[in-house]
């Protein structure tokens, strides 16, 4: 078995009395006590560089405060250096940053002059333990690697020679795993696998609503494969799981190799209702999808984490992108010490910008048959406010591009109500509204929990979609071409206009129709008598000619 596919085991089985709430599970989690643990929800970030992987997730639980612990298969012993804990926030802003995303816009005075707008197209950790190589497990083949703290986990790694002396080990050390953990347990056993047993002391976290409030953990690998085994958490599946994945590549986006690939459509006017069950309707868009799309993963984003437009929060900053992982990457250095020169890593100084790509999986218990793996990809854009053809509109979809630009953008539009009181409005700019600031892009998140089955996409969306088959019902929003020809002149001119310049057989005929009227007869006369005039110039010319040579 390859080295990510088994560290990446860490979205393992939920061995839990009852499964997950929608949500894709990352970790294998015992209990200390009779009670069982229950996952909220669950948030992967992953980094990649070369064949350098870096994994962050974050979990939140239910369950009864005693302590408990997650275990999780890696190729290798990893070193303290491997591990460290996170801050939670951190997971909050990748995922607002890159969720879907509803805006609101104004039409601007069609009098007002043009505008020109620019657009875009370490957590302190414990000592090791020098306990290494100790058998833990006596007679029952279980052996201690290595032992240190990271934050509140208490971390052992552990190697096995057989799959029930580990399922021993660990219900002697009073872990409450479930019955029939063995032969799931025995496959990594056999590989060579070591175990990453995180212990959380419950002493040290606190707990909101029954909720444990843990740190976020994230390790790093070398790996020339890049995935993520998921297929185990459907074990203890009832029902539908979503798992998304946010991935972090200098200059490059990603995608799935062993499924299908298809990007949500973006670029949608939608209907007022929409403020108050954006993730409703979201839910619902994403669901016509994969509906449309069997298997499908959904590409719900691929942008410059450094910039963004329109911004939900704001862009991911170095420092950001050092906590996921960019410090841990081939030739980053630690960042320098307050007062010492540079004051910055040089990782950001190597390999460009990042990308950071969106992928959402919805998938049911008889649905996965493989594990996710992925690959590069070329740059796309779309979800713009961007206009795409000379007669305005904006782009539709996901386009080739020169750099990645995409995003499930989704807009509510004010046309213009005022007085137009110009010789030659213009129509169809959008912004914020007349008296305030344009209010910021609300993101879609916990979508996994989202309402699903009342929203009707038809009577919502103002325009047909058909790459999912869906024909509004909605009245279109007016006027959102961003630059529509302009009307006729409001109030007549006093005299006939001064001719339009001939350029092009268009031309000629808006000039044509908007001169005032002449009287036919006259025109014909003139006509005639230019005629007349030249034939008989021409004859005049060719006798004198005849003569001469005669």
């Amino acid at each position: 078995m390859k080295i990510a596919r088994l560290l990446l085991a860490a979205c393992a089985a939920v061995w839990l009395a009852r499964p997950p709430t929608a949500s894709a599970f990352c970790g294998f989690y015992v209990s200390g006590s009779d009670g069982a643990l229950y996952n909220k929800a669950t948030l992967v970030v992953m980094m990649r560089d070369g064949t350098r992987t870096v994994l962050s997730m974050q979990n939140e639980y239910e369950g009864p405060p005693e302590n408990f612990a997650i275990v999780i298969p890696v190729p290798v012993v990893l070193q303290r250096e491997n591990v460290k804990t996170l801050p939670k926030e951190i997971f909050r802003r990748v995922d607002s940053l890159a969720a879907p995303r509803l805006v609101e816009y104004w039409e601007q005075d069609p009098c007002a002059p043009e505008a020109m707008e620019d657009r875009a197209v370490a957590t302190p950790m414990g000592v090791a333990s020098s306990r290494r190589g100790r058998s833990g497990g006596g007679d029952l083949g279980v052996r201690i690697e290595a032992q240190f703290t990271v934050g509140e986990y208490e971390i052992v790694i552990l190697s096995a020679r057989d799959s029930s002396g580990l399922d021993t080990w660990l219900r002697r050390e009073r872990y409450n795993i479930p019955q029939g953990a063995e032969p799931v347990l025995r496959p990594y056993v056999q590989a060579g696998t070591k175990f990453f047993v995180a212990r959380v002391d419950a002493t040290k976290v606190r707990f909101e609503n029954g909720h444990v409030m843990l740190s976020p953990l994230r390790f790093h690998y070398d790996s020339e494969e890049f995935s993520l085994p998921v297929r185990l958490g459907l074990l203890n599946s009832s029902g539908t799981q979503d798992l998304i994945v946010h991935i972090l590549a200098r200059n490059q986006r990603y995608e799935v190799a062993n499924y299908r690939n298809v990007t949500i459509p973006t670029n949608i006017d939608v209907a007022d209702s929409t403020r108050s069950s954006f993730g409703a309707f979201y839910a619902a868009l994403f669901d016509r999808t994969v509906e449309r799309n069997q298997g499908a993963v959904v590409t719900e984003y691929s942008w410059d984490a450094g910039s963004c437009d329109p911004c939900p929060t704001p862009a991911l900053t170095p420092q950001e992108l050092a906590t996921l992982g960019a410090d841990a990457l081939p030739g980053a250095a630690p960042p320098v010490a307050p007062g010492g020169r540079g004051g910055r890593s040089r990782f950001m100084f190597m390999g460009g910008g990042f990308v950071l790509t969106r992928l959402h999986f919805r998938y049911g218990k008889d649905g996965l048959g493989q594990d996710l793996t992925f690959r590069a990809a070329p740059p796309i854009v779309g979800g713009r406010e961007f206009v795409r053809t000379a007669g305005g509109g904006l782009e539709e979809g996901a386009q080739p591009g020169p750099v990645n630009n995409f995003q499930a953008r989704y807009a509510m539009r004010h046309p213009w109500a005022g007085p137009i009181a110009c010789a030659s409005p213009r129509r169809g700019r959008w912004g914020g509204p007349p008296n305030g600031a344009q209010p910021p892009p609300a993101p879609a998140l916990d979508l996994a929990s989202a309402p699903r089955g009342a929203v009707q996409l038809a009577s919502i969306v103002k325009q047909n979609i058909p790459e999912i088959g869906v024909i509004s019902t909605s009245p279109a929003t007016p006027l959102v071409q961003a630059s529509p020809p302009s009307p006729l002149p409001v109030q007549p001119p006093a005299a006939p206009p001064t001719p339009a310049t001939r350029t092009g057989c268009g031309a000629c005929i808006v000039a044509a129709r908007s001169r005032t009227a002449v009287a036919p007869a006259a025109v014909l006369g003139a006509l005639l008598v230019a005629a007349m005039i030249v034939r008989r110039r021409a004859r005049r010319t060719t006798r004198s000619r005849t003569q001469s040579t005669s």
